[in-house]
């Protein structure tokens, strides 16, 4: 017998869940981890020996982590129990936290979204089982699982080899003659055994081959970190062990939960100070009272500013333009009284922003859609539609020239109005808390009309095109006069976006209280008492669920007229929402001047877009009566 040293990394292999051993009420899930299938690695096949002195159980029983994708900075549960049964697999009995982000895995776990586990471990000893001119076989008679964890796919049997020097270890093959069983492996460890020709192995190219992969595993990491402006990002998955792939998977995902992007180029260059004098109340009362000497005095700032804002947007406004500045600002700093006309207003805080304040009451907003802020001029936005194309060649040969192909989503400004109507008493009040109704109010009505738009806009009459106009979205039919929605049309909607790669990003639902109400009264199958929704609405099928009476209940399918509801399943992140420039404001001092009102009108340049697609799929004659 002859033994040799290598390095291996922290190896992973993967297991299906076992269905059967769910309990919702204990939180817990029976998995099994590992088995003695043959994997091949980069010295040989590789096989776990489960016999009793081969698996070292303790750091799995002594409370081992369960984690998410392998990431020890994501624990959604521990190990209760472990056991190597008689048909020689590795079992556990894992038990999930009660916090968001294990509640949420656990949910998935429990609705099959989540299907694979897999188990981290490290190889102490390998004894030479079998060899031939090909590959040899090693079995490992003394290995150790670390953690385990679950995984959207089954793990790449080599992730971790010589990755990192930290999860790098040093293991001992013992070259020997065939062996038959564990218990002769477990001989072979005590007793001497005959030196066996070791098989030759060229060290020296391994360790390059496996130094080239990893550095250019670290360069195309670092490149696409650089581009996106994620550098943090991409140390952390170098560092990890994380492959390319996993990388881009991540790199998505932000991309899709990226704050507005503002381009700036509509600001006028308004400095703190003066960004916390501007009053929308002051400008109201002195366009509501054009004739008052002193509320336009007290106006003369946002005059002045509003003015700048319109020469730096180059249009003509109906009224009077509020700069970006103002509506992206949070004024949050404490100033002093400010006395001009008899009008003060004392910006004692002001949390939120005007453009914060309307993504706020934007459902689409929440469910992850982009906004696009401060634009100026017609935006277009590279969008792939077709990949490079793969051949088979023969030696010596070449592959066909091919591209991907690419086109263009557009914005282009499209004029939304909205107003509220103000007692000319209240103009005249100074608090901040006028400030901010004013605000928020003016806010809140834009928020609804553009939300409205981004569902359902008809793409006609001015109006931007939404989702349920969008060509090409995927379509989940009920039937030719429409049905109540059922399990099988929530699953399929979601397949239809999931069939097309499209699964990724700001992934939910959205729709309005009758289909809510419809899917919590509506059983997963007959007799079950396992109702579609929970109690709280708040995910379905592993994700989560926005309500919103903008989606329309009163589409017609067939003879049924005015009473079909919408129920939408996407990547919100590609749903894009550009806005241009300032907010025009205008006054109407005559249609309410019996009942002593001014209205406001707000006027915004926007525009709605779908990046693909294929991201968004619908279910659009659910009956809920």
């Amino acid at each position: 017998m002859t033994t040799k040293t290598i390095q291996t990394g922290m190896e992973y292999r993967s297991m299906p869940v076992q269905r059967d051993g769910i309990d919702t009420e204990a939180r817990t899930v029976a998995i099994a981890f590992s088995s003695e299938a043959s994997v091949e690695r980069w010295f040989g096949n590789e096989i776990l020996d489960h016999g009793k002195s081969s698996v070292r159980v303790g750091r799995l029983r002594d409370g081992g982590p369960v984690l998410m994708d392998h990431d020890v900075r994501d624990q959604v549960g521990v190990v209760e129990s472990v056991s190597i049964d008689a048909d020689r697999v590795g079992r556990a009995m894992v038990r999930f936290g009660k916090g968001k982000r294990a509640s949420e895995i656990f949910n998935d776990v429990v609705d099959g979204i989540r299907k694979h586990i897999s188990v981290g471990y490290r190889i102490h000893k390998l004894v030479l089982e079998e060899e031939n001119d090909e590959l040899a076989t090693y079995r490992a008679t003394d290995w150790e699982p670390y953690e385990v964890s679950f995984v959207p796919v089954p793990a790449d049997h080599t992730v971790g080899v010589a990755r990192q020097s930290e999860n790098t270890f040093n293991t001992e093959i013992v070259m020997t003659d065939k062996i038959e069983t564990a218990a002769a492996a477990d001989e072979t460890r005590s007793t001497p055994a005959p030196a066996a020709t070791a098989p030759q192995v060229d060290t020296k190219r391994i360790a390059e081959q496996a130094r080239a992969e990893e550095l250019r595993r670290i360069s195309d990491i670092e490149v696409l970190g650089d581009e996106h402006g994620h550098n943090k990002l991409a140390r952390e998955y170098i560092n990890s062990g994380k492959s390319v792939d996993e990388f881009r998977m991540a790199l998505l995902q932000k991309l899709g939960k990226a704050k507005p992007v503002a381009t700036g180029d509509a600001d006028i260059g308004m400095s703190d100070n003066e960004v916390r004098q501007y009053s929308f109340v002051r400008l109201i009362n002195a366009l509501a009272n054009p004739a008052n000497r002193a509320a336009q005095q007290a106006a003369a700032f946002e005059f002045e500013v509003s003015n700048a804002a319109a020469e730096r947007a180059g249009k003509k406004p109906e009224g009077v333009m509020v700069p970006s500045d103002i509506l992206r600002a949070k004024r949050d700093l404490t100033v002093g009284t400010a006395t001009a006309g008899g009008h003060t207003v004392s910006t004692d805080l002001l949390a939120d922003s005007f453009i914060d304040s309307l993504e706020n009451a934007m459902r689409v907003r929440q469910a992850g859609a982009t906004m696009l802020t401060g634009l100026v001029g017609n935006v277009a936005i590279p969008r792939q539609t077709g990949g490079a194309t793969a051949y088979w060649v023969a030696e010596s040969g070449s592959p066909t020239e091919s591209a991907a192909a690419f086109d263009q989503v557009t914005l282009s400004p499209k004029t939304v109005g909205a107003f509220s109507d103000i007692s000319r008493k209240l103009l005249l009040q100074s608090s901040i808390d006028i400030e901010n109704f004013v605000r928020n109010d003016l806010a809140l009505r834009l928020a609804l009309a553009i939300d409205l738009a981004a569902i359902n806009g008809s793409g006609q009459a001015n109006q931007p095109t939404g989702i349920l106009n969008t060509s090409g979205i995927g379509d989940v039919a009920g039937g030719a006069t429409g049905l109540a929605p059922t399990w099988a049309h929530c699953v399929n909607i979601k397949k239809e976006v999931a069939k097309d790669n499209a699964l990724m990003g700001s992934l939910g639902w959205l729709t309005n209280s009758d289909v809510i109400g419809k899917l919590q009264t509506t059983e997963k199958a007959s007799g079950t008492a396992q109702f579609i929704l929970g109690d709280d609405a708040s995910r379905l099928c592993g994700y989560p669920v926005y309500e919103t009476n903008q989606v329309p209940n009163n589409l017609d399918k067939g003879t049924s007229t005015g009473v079909c509801s919408a129920l939408i399943f996407g990547n919100w992140a590609d749903l894009l929402i550009g806005m241009w420039g300032g907010l025009d404001i205008n006054v109407d001092t005559s249609t309410g001047s019996t009942s002593g009102t001014v209205r406001v009108v707000a006027l915004q340049d926007v525009d709605i877009a779908v990046r693909h697609a294929q991201s968004f799929s619908a279910m659009l004659d659910a009956l809920t009566a």
